[in-house]
């Protein structure tokens, strides 16, 4: 089921799309994730406070508020996060890591986004990233 999700998706971009350029909070640290698709495409951020993801879901773009999450990954952020809309549930599970030559951020190496809508297909998709902190 996921492989067929995750084939859907690569095939219809529309489903999930880029959320174009973004701009660093305020305050405390955003993590910018791109899918690892060949053309790579900036797919969401996710802001440690106040705690939400923005994604472009159908030729919209969304901002959903965290529901709950476990384990901590750094910088704000949990190795699991859920999202929760009116009609949408966004889990982020993803790694980060510090580096020395990165001051005020770290590396998302790995993780994954899963979109989950009643009714429809769950999409499932890897992402990579970077975070910054203000």
């Amino acid at each position: 089921m996921i492989a067929i999700t995750l084939a859907l998706f690569l095939a219809d971009p529309s489903v999930l799309g880029p959320i174009g350029r973004q701009a660093m909070p305020a305050k405390g640290c955003a993590a910018f994730l791109w899918d690892t698709a060949p053309t790579r495409k900036l797919v969401a951020m996710a802001t440690a406070d106040p705690a939400r993801l923005r994604l472009h879901l159908d030729g919209k773009t969304v901002d959903v508020a965290r529901g709950g999450e476990r384990g901590s990954a750094g910088f704000g952020f949990a190795g699991v996060t859920e999202y929760r809309g009116a009609d949408v549930t966004v889990v982020l599970d993803m790694a980060v890591q510090t580096r020395p030559e990165l001051t005020g951020g770290g590396v998302v190496p790995a993780g994954t986004l899963r979109v989950e809508r009643a009714g429809r297909d769950v999409l499932v998709t890897p992402v990579a990233g970077l975070i910054g902190c203000a």
